[in-house]
């Protein structure tokens, strides 16, 4: 008789505390180390309690450094330990770019493939929670523009305990990009045993035949609620959660252009420069001839992400995404 698997209901925040626990508990070369990750749980409270459980050595409070802590890192991988990383929110993640881009991404390269680098970084990012400057920034093409890395981003209780797990245990660096804004919402059934989400992997949310939907992390609710809206007009919308944003899933991507011929990528971040304009590529690439009208993008503006008393301004929305799916189709 086969047993079922018990489940937890999570949501997201609980999921990726839940991971972190699985992975603590499995390996004790894992750490994680952050500021206020450990006494005080994270700022979140996604690692509420696993100092208390690990100890402090497993769970590691640092200086306000980032640069710092995160140089500390590389040399705890190099040695054989799987350093988890927290920045507290994405927008501080700056003053430890220069490690990322010249140790973080290149040693596995730089030593000819002697050394990899096994670590996790993780990321809180997004406008909508009413943070103040720097706090909301959502820059995840400054990563997918370095080889060396990979870059995950969960929209899901589900996703984002898989993820994090297949993260840990990959051999090579990975960025993990959390979308504050749905930290609390919505509740999945998880599994509580271990398991993983593969890496560069997307994932067909609603299936359709009229237009693509291409998105990932908190505007997969707003693609979701765009593609409802759609129904009532009898458009129906293939809503593909990427959630990897480098490597991207082209074969998914490619087999849903293909089928349905026009396409919508909605991202929070700055349009130029975005990660959208990648897809663009790829979908030039591989389903050109499938199109039957230009791509559209629905995202962020090219200015500095406003202070919350004008952020809705700024987020794309489901109206907009919309607009943007009766334009492929009326072309």
């Amino acid at each position: 008789m086969a047993t079922t698997k018990k489940t937890n209901s999570l949501t997201l925040i609980q999921a990726i505390n839940d991971g972190l626990k699985v992975m603590l508990k499995e390996d004790e070369n894992t750490l994680i180390l952050g500021e206020d990750i450990g006494k005080n749980g994270g700022v979140f409270r996604a690692t509420v309690d696993l100092q208390e459980q690990f100890g402090e050595k497993r769970v590691v409070d640092t200086p306000l450094s980032e640069a710092g802590f995160m140089g500390a890192a590389v040399g705890m991988a190099l040695n054989g330990l799987r350093p988890i990383v927290e920045i507290q929110f994405l927008g501080f993640i700056y003053p430890a770019f220069e490690q990322i881009a010249t140790h973080v991404t290149r040693t596995r390269t730089r030593t000819m493939g002697h050394y990899s680098l096994p670590m996790v970084i993780r990321a809180p990012y997004g406008a909508g929670v009413r943070s103040p400057e720097i706090h909301s920034d959502s820059v995840e093409a400054l990563f997918t523009h370095l080889p060396g890395i990979k870059v995950v981003c969960p929209s899901n209780a589900y996703d984002a305990k898989g993820l994090m797990v297949a993260a840990i245990e990959d051999p090579d660096p990975v960025l993990y990009l959390e979308p504050m804004r749905l930290y609390r919402g919505e509740r999945n059934d998880v599994p509580e045993e271990k398991f993983t989400v593969e890496l560069g992997k997307g994932a067909r949310l609603q299936e359709g035949e009229d237009v693509s939907i291409l998105a990932w992390g908190a505007m997969i609710p707003v693609a979701l609620k765009a593609a409802e809206a759609m129904k009532k007009e009898n458009i129906s919308c293939d809503v593909i959660d990427l959630r990897t944003l480098y490597p991207l899933d082209k074969e998914m991507i490619a087999e849903s252009v293909q089928k349905t011929g026009r396409v919508v990528i909605v991202h929070e971040a700055h349009a130029t420069g975005g990660v959208s304009g990648e897809i663009t590529s790829v979908i030039n690439d591989t389903s050109f001839l499938y199109l039957r009208s230009p791509i559209e993008r629905v995202t962020g503006f090219d200015v500095p992400i406003p202070l919350f008393a004008i952020e809705n301004d700024y987020l794309p929305t489901p109206d907009r995404v919309v607009h943007s799916i009766r334009k492929v189709v009326e072309f």
